[in-house]
């Protein structure tokens, strides 16, 4: 298991768009994976989960994977969150 802090900082946060991205691209690994935020944790694979912690600008959160693709899994996501989501 490895986790990683990110920072939020496309301008809308983690809503609607930008978070059916982050769950294709979570969907696409074998590992388990996570989103942490104040110590309340959802599956990185659901969208209500994430759409429930209202991640939004500026905000740091922890991605949490755990399996056989753990590592390439939080550096594809950590990607698409420092890209902004292609906005």
């Amino acid at each position: 298991m490895i986790s990683r802090e990110v920072k939020i900082t496309n301008s809308i946060g983690l809503h609607a768009r930008p978070a059916t991205f982050f769950i294709q691209k979570a969907n696409s690994y074998k590992s388990s994976i996570w989103v942490e935020k104040n110590e309340r944790r959802v599956n990185a694979k659901s969208l209500l989960g994430v759409l429930s912690l209202g991640i939004s600008n500026g905000m740091s959160i922890n991605l949490i994977a755990d399996g056989q693709d753990e590592a390439e899994a939080l550096d594809g996501l950590a990607e698409l969150i420092n890209t902004g989501f292609a906005e």
